[in-house]
């Protein structure tokens, strides 16, 4: 799986799950190929390319951003 490696990379940066990951990959090498392997890029540019997003992506990219939401812990309970 070498050619999905810069998606996962991307996901994993980014807090996307492994279905992310799997949903972007084809997006990530027919529209933001030239921004492999920078993971801030790929981002940037899959969200200037929202509208051409596949419909698996583009629900990746509509979901809220949760990456920014604090994660609970065990000590917060």
């Amino acid at each position: 799986m070498a050619l999905a490696a810069p998606a996962t990379a991307f996901a994993q940066q980014h807090g996307g799950s492994a279905e992310d990951q799997l949903a972007c990959t084809p997006d990530v090498y027919r529209l933001c190929a030239s921004n492999i392997p920078d993971e801030d890029a790929i981002t940037a540019c899959l969200r200037q390319n929202k509208s051409q997003l596949s419909a698996g992506c583009k629900a990746v990219f509509s979901r809220p951003d949760t990456a920014a939401a604090p994660k609970k812990t065990d000590d917060d309970d």
